[in-house]
């Protein structure tokens, strides 16, 4: 049966996906050309599935302008098992690991940390409920940490760094997991990037890290120690097949790195996503009926969130918006309000939607 309509989907994650993608899946999802079987059947040891991974790996190397001595894994999980995986391989015994704590993930990120070592909060703003990103003179680093952690988008508080913390030659970590390829990233300004793919590469279900390749000879120092499965040296020295990788969503996030090439690369889809982000930010800036929750230099192009004079009048909101077709607009519930994720794939004509509903809106409730 043909699709007949469809939802502008502001969900957080998983989210939207390009159209394109999703047309191609559906047209070979019985049988891959050529394969004769569909992608949810094939062997992962199958020449087939060797040829997706590197053309998918190929796609992201040439996306972000990763050098040679990064490696690139397809691991599972998401991004909390990142949380433990990145002090397990690369804490090293006696030392310290520093956290940013910018956001409630990286305050789960801490809190994982912690059971594997010691850690040190190099800045936070918790105590302003996490409205804006620290400013490099709030930043206090260790000397001789094994590495800096931070996560660049918060999807819950919608703020994102616009820079990098300096960290000087110590590895920096950076969780990825809501603005990875929204906007052009220096590979080797950073040691780790991890990211889950069901915000801006893919369906949920399979995680991207970049590793260096002398973070992969810390880890696989600490290899025989480690849960085979946890292990960054396993996964690099196995190419991601140590066992039955996450097959479908690797396949999925191919065609979205195709298709992102296709857009003109990630300098391209950072121009569409300011566009996004500027006509939504606006219209909660004009008349003072919205209010937007992150401070605005350090306001999220990917999750744009804003809250209305009561409770009662956000419940109607989204109740509204919703009736509209325009779905996913709660706020997390931690921090309430509404949230509008508006990642790469999803739609300007959708953002131009919400403009009208929330004019609308409050023409009707101001």
């Amino acid at each position: 049966m043909p699709i007949t309509h469809r939802v502008y989907n502001f969900a957080a994650g998983p989210a939207v996906l390009p159209m394109p993608v999703l047309e191609e899946i559906q047209r070979d999802l019985i049988a891959l050309p050529g394969v004769g079987m569909s992608i949810l059947e094939i062997s992962h040891r199958s020449k087939t599935l060797e040829s997706i991974m590197a053309q998918a790996e190929a796609d992201i190397r040439a996306l972000a302008d990763i050098p040679d001595n990064y490696r690139v894994l397809f691991l599972q999980g998401g991004a909390s098992l990142q949380f433990s995986m990145v002090p397990m391989n690369l804490l090293d015994a006696g030392a310290v690991a520093d956290y940013i704590d910018a956001g409630s993930w990286a305050e789960k990120a801490i809190d994982e940390a912690r059971k594997v070592g010691q850690v040190h909060v190099a800045a936070s703003t918790k105590a302003e409920g996490y409205a804006r990103i620290p400013e490099p003179r709030e930043m206090t680093f260790s000397p001789g940490a094994s590495y800096v952690h931070i996560t660049s988008n918060n999807t819950i508080e919608g703020t994102q760094y616009r820079q990098l913390p300096d960290v000087g030659d110590v590895a920096l970590v950076s969780d990825t997991s809501s603005d990875m390829f929204s906007r052009p990233i220096d590979v080797r300004r950073h040691a780790l990037v991890y990211a889950g793919a069901q915000k801006n590469m893919g369906p949920a279900g399979v995680t991207l890290v970049i590793i260096r390749d002398d973070l992969v000879r810390r880890a696989a120092g600490r290899k025989s120690s480690l849960p085979t499965m946890m292990s960054y040296a396993v996964a690099a020295e196995h190419g991601s097949l140590y066992n039955t990788p996450p097959v479908f969503a690797i396949y999925a996030l191919g065609l979205v790195m195709k298709w992102l090439l296709a857009q003109g690369g990630l300098a391209a889809i950072e121009r569409v996503n300011e566009r996004k982000a500027a006509a939504l930010y606006a219209e909660i800036d004009r008349s003072g009926f919205y209010r937007g929750t992150a401070a605005a230099p350090d306001r999220s192009r990917m999750n744009v969130t804003f809250r209305l004079a009561t409770e009662d009048l956000e419940k109607r909101f989204v109740a509204g918006a919703t009736a509209a077709g325009l779905d996913g607009l709660k706020g997390h519930r931690a921090v309430g309000g509404m949230r509008a994720s508006i990642y790469n794939a999803f739609p300007e004509d959708g953002v131009a939607a919400l403009v009208d509903f929330m004019k609308d809106f409050e023409r009707r409730h101001g």
